[in-house]
């Protein structure tokens, strides 16, 4: 259990890193600001590395994979420009951090681990918090979603080469996508619309993240 002191501690990190390393920089949505600013970031980390939930740099979860560090998670999720009223695809549950940040923000959240083990963690502990707008799927994100479909917005939280072809078909017309796209070990976030099936891409900022392996991402 923990004690009231160590939940002042935390409320106050988490605080800090709103102020600091949030509003401190770029981000001014107040919806991802306050969804940001309450959310239990240290529910989605490992033990080992819950005293550092708060700082801005990512965490390993397993597997070789991370949980993004809170500036790249708010800069993303502000990209997506969410009003409440999205059906959401998120390729990369992870630690399920990013999830429970869009399932708050959006109407439905469709997300596609290829981790069974990170899969079943980050469902655990969303069930726990009280999502129940959440869809889970184990596979290959880079297929995009395996129903037919289209998606009001989607989310990478993995590098690719290039932006997958079927997430590009999922995307509904009006609708914005944000990835990583580059090599493995760097690459640049990018604003993807789709208006009127015409496809328009926006550099956002530099970035390093894991590598989406799968048939329309890396090797493994």
């Amino acid at each position: 259990m923990v004690g009231f002191d160590e939940n002042k501690k935390i409320a106050a990190e988490r605080a800090a890193m709103v102020r600091y390393h949030l509003q401190g920089r770029d981000i001014t949505d107040p919806r991802v600001l306050e969804v940001m600013g309450r959310l239990p970031r240290e529910a989605f980390v490992p033990p080992a590395y819950a005293s550092q939930a708060y700082a801005d740099n990512p965490l390993p979860i397993g597997v070789g994979q991370t949980i993004s560090q809170p500036y790249i998670v708010a800069l993303m999720t502000q990209c997506l420009r969410l009003s409440g009223n999205e059906d959401v695809l998120e390729i990369g549950t992870g630690s399920g951090y990013q999830t429970a940040v869009l399932a708050s923000l959006a109407r439905r959240v469709y997300t596609i681990e290829r981790f069974h083990e990170l899969a079943e963690s980050a469902q655990s502990v969303l069930s726990r918090l009280g999502f129940d707008n959440i869809e889970y799927y184990i596979g290959d994100g880079s297929c995009g979603w395996p129903e037919k479909r289209t998606f009001d917005r989607i989310l990478l939280t993995a590098a690719v080469p290039r932006v997958p072809q079927p997430l590009l078909d999922q995307l509904a017309d009006g609708g914005i996508l944000v990835v990583p796209v580059g090599s493995e070990s760097t690459q640049m976030l990018v604003s993807v619309k789709k208006k009127h099936g015409r496809i328009t891409t926006e550099p956002v900022c530099g970035c390093r993240f894991v590598k989406l392996v799968g048939k329309y991402g890396f090797p493994d």
